[in-house]
């Protein structure tokens, strides 16, 4: 049995760290890197065996494209050497997953942007994968989402690991994503590229 962490967003907005919309976790890594080490370190002492990068709000849907172009980069080495960090830190043999986020905004399918996302999934590959253990894919809500992530991370050599979001308040057997397309056909069109774990939020 593997451990996740919780959820690192709200976390930093429980101890007190910078914290708001639109940027989200982002806000700490930006202003106080400090407490995003900290709650990796507590996550860690809970019995986390996974703690996850602190990655999720590093696009411009969050950060706003002018900071996204000139500061994801760095940015996203920042949250990669916390990781590091906390897991030395630990002297546990913790699992570090790279989080790779929902491009265009949570929940929000029919802003996927196909033309735009390779772009952006390649940067994170660039800086998430020497580093991290497994790479996660979370809150995917449609398929073309699914795609451009198994296409831009395909042959990585280390884990992939999909998080689909569905459906709320679905009445019905037919299970759904976000999209309103099927979760039958999003399990089709991974079955076409095979990952290590499918999870669900």
């Amino acid at each position: 049995m593997l451990i996740l962490d919780g959820g690192t967003g709200r976390q930093l907005h429980r101890i007190g760290a910078p914290f708001g919309q639109p940027e989200w976790s982002a806000l700490a890594l930006i202003e106080k890197p400090d407490f995003v080490l900290k709650v990796h370190q507590e996550f860690i002492a809970a019995g986390a065996d996974i703690i996850t990068t602190n990655t999720y709000a590093i696009v411009p849907y969050h950060i706003g494209e002018k900071r996204f172009n000139d500061d994801a980069s760095k940015l996203l080495d920042l949250a990669v050497k916390i990781a590091l960090s906390a897991k030395t830190s630990s002297n546990k043999n913790v699992i570090i997953a790279g989080a790779v986020p929902p491009l265009f905004g949570s929940y929000a399918p029919e802003r996927f942007d196909s033309n735009s996302a390779p772009k952006m999934l390649h940067l994170f590959k660039e800086k998430l994968v020497p580093h991290c253990d497994i790479i996660i894919a979370e809150t995917l809500s449609c398929i073309s989402e699914i795609k451009e992530f198994q296409k831009a991370f395909e042959k990585c050599r280390i884990p992939l690991w999909l998080s689909l979001t569905l459906e709320d308040n679905n009445k019905t057997n037919n299970i759904r994503l976000r999209s309103g397309e099927t979760l039958s056909a999003a399990i089709e069109t991974i079955k076409e590229k095979p990952i290590d774990a499918l999870l669900f939020n």
